[in-house]
């Protein structure tokens, strides 16, 4: 079951960010199980939760009915932000957040597939628009494999370890056999310290199966239509590609004006948007201690003048 409990990370820096005021219509790109969206609640936003996860939608609804009304669930991408604003007939927001990375309760349930911990089907899925890992793994070719071990998983040894489960395939069935062949492919005096050795693979294999710097980027693209003017957008990353990705998408909303000299007035963009995080916000030593998983979050915001 995944009743696993699940602590949002840097949960007051967030709606700091955020500049949360009462009536603020704020869209949460990934509700999972509702930790940001009801301290957004609790700010007095209104708040249009999205999850490509149909139980997580669920668990929410249930966390969050009490505040009635102000929240919304939708089963949705957060790429599609704007088609879902359309589908409601909402033209712009005061707030976007994404939550990128996995949710607790989706590590810690074996049957989601995420994890090596105890033994799951090879699934990986964040919602049921993605092939599931062992359909990706039965397509992908060895070149492909290798290119995304090590790009998104930031594996060293993604050669060797793309062409073991390649050939293993056939006898892989579950996470642990998986995370059994990635170790064995990896030279034992090369493991990394103070994680599995399968940790890189994985990662790089669930970015791969839901296309998760895909969808990012899709959220970056769509902020000028969705983000009302004084309105702010706000990504918190786990790991240096989203965290790149984030920074260099907000740099680009906020770049120095490009107008040739004598203009009288900006014509390039340079003056609707501000960087609200100048660096990363990171978690303190304190809320590490509380919540480990929090260690590698670095959050971003960005403001609509």
């Amino acid at each position: 079951m995944e009743n696993a409990p699940h602590l949002s990370v840097l949960p007051r820096e967030t709606i700091d960010v955020l500049a949360v005021r009462p009536d603020v219509v704020v869209v949460d790109g990934t509700l999972g199980y509702g930790g940001h969206t009801e301290l957004l609640l609790q700010a007095g936003a209104r708040v249009i939760g999205l999850d490509r996860d149909p139980r997580a939608i669920a668990a929410a609804e249930a966390r969050l009915a009490p505040f009635g009304d102000r929240f919304r669930a939708v089963q949705a991408n957060f790429r599609d932000i704007r088609a879902v604003l359309d589908e409601l007939g909402i033209d712009e927001v005061d707030g976007a957040l994404v939550d990128l990375g996995v949710s607790s309760p989706q590590l810690d349930v074996a049957e989601r597939g995420f994890s090596f911990r105890n033994a799951g089907p090879l699934d990986m899925r964040m919602g049921e628009d993605a092939p599931t890992l062992a359909e990706y793994l039965a397509g992908v070719d060895d070149r492909e494999l290798k290119r995304v071990i090590s790009w998104y998983g930031e594996e060293r040894f993604a050669g060797p370890v793309a062409k073991a489960i390649k050939r293993e395939l056939h006898r892989i069935s579950d996470t642990v056999q998986l995370a059994e062949v990635v170790s064995n492919a990896i030279p034992r005096g090369a493991w990394p310290k103070g994680i599995h050795p399968a940790t890189r693979t994985f990662q790089g294999l669930r970015i791969a199966v839901n296309d998760e710097l895909g969808a990012l980027d899709a959220w970056l693209q769509a902020l000028p239509a969705v983000i009302a003017k004084g309105g702010r957008a706000a990504a918190i990353s786990f790991h240096s590609l989203e965290d790149r990705a984030v920074k260099q998408g907000f740099t680009a909303l906020a770049h120095p004006c490009r107008c040739p000299p004598g203009m009288p007035v900006c014509i390039c963009g340079a003056a609707e948007w501000k960087l609200v995080t100048r660096k990363a916000i990171v978690p303190t030593e304190e809320e590490i201690a509380r919540n480990p998983r929090s260690r590698s979050s670095k959050l971003r915001a960005v403001e609509r003048l």
